[in-house]
């Protein structure tokens, strides 16, 4: 199995249809503050469910919901096809589209489930489909020396003022009893240092910078705020990649 085909089935993560709820309205609410303006294209890459979406959309332009697992895909394409300036894409459909496409891109919560090849492949598609004053955000970012403890508290923090403290209890002992936490034995996640993820995206054509809040409720991880590189010094770093 691998985390594509994890995220492509029904999945432990969410202790109950509350916790999904109110999880996906913060990332919405997270998200809105971060748009540049209510003409901004904004691209969701691994949105997963993205169930509050139509709030996001209703402040931008268009919002093009991405993800890997087919399964996610068809669920989106029903649950906002009436929704005009919302499309539901794969990856491979993004990496055939027309440069400057988006004003923003949003990666939450997923680098750590790519290995750093796969996500500097996706950075360096991602560069050209920015426009040249765009940002992309990485938002979740799995630091080195996170304790799993730090995830807990910050679920039971999230369930206590959530009104689901008791239903994350009982999430936490059926997700450590899931596939979830094989795979993660199997397969392990991905962690950046604030340098390393910095440094990764400068190899890609970007200029970045850490900033605060995360989005979501955990405030353990980190969030990214990158932008295209000038012209010269985006030729400096294709050159040395070239050498």
């Amino acid at each position: 199995m691998t985390w594509t085909d994890f995220w492509n089935s029904d999945t432990p993560i969410y202790v109950n249809e509350r916790h999904k709820l109110l999880h996906y309205r913060l990332i919405a609410r997270d998200i809105i503050k971060l748009l540049p303006s209510r003409e901004a294209r904004v691209l969701d890459y691994g949105c997963g469910e993205a169930l509050a979406s139509t709030d996001v959309a209703a402040q931008c332009r268009s919002l093009t919901l991405v993800d890997a697992a087919p399964r996610v895909r068809e669920k989106l394409s029903e649950r906002f096809a009436s929704v005009a300036n919302i499309d539901v894409a794969s990856p491979d459909d993004i990496a055939a589209l027309p440069g400057g496409s988006f004003d923003l891109v949003i990666i939450n919560s997923v680098l750590q489930y790519l290995t750093k090849d796969e996500a500097a492949a996706v950075f360096a598609t991602l560069r050209g489909k920015l426009a040249p004053d765009g940002r992309l955000v990485l938002a979740d970012i799995l630091q080195p020396g996170m304790s799993p403890l730090a995830d807990v508290k910050a679920l039971l923090g999230f369930g206590w003022t959530g009104g689901f403290l008791g239903a994350a209890c009982l999430g936490l002992v059926r997700t450590a009893l899931s596939d979830y936490r094989k795979l993660r034995g199997q397969l392990g996640l991905t962690h950046y240092s604030e340098g390393e993820i910095i440094a990764a995206l400068a190899a890609a054509g970007f200029s970045a910078r850490r900033q605060r809040p995360n989005i979501g409720h955990n405030q353990d991880r980190m969030l990214i705020i990158a932008e295209p590189a000038p012209a010269a010094a985006a030729a400096r770093v294709e050159t040395a990649a070239a050498g």
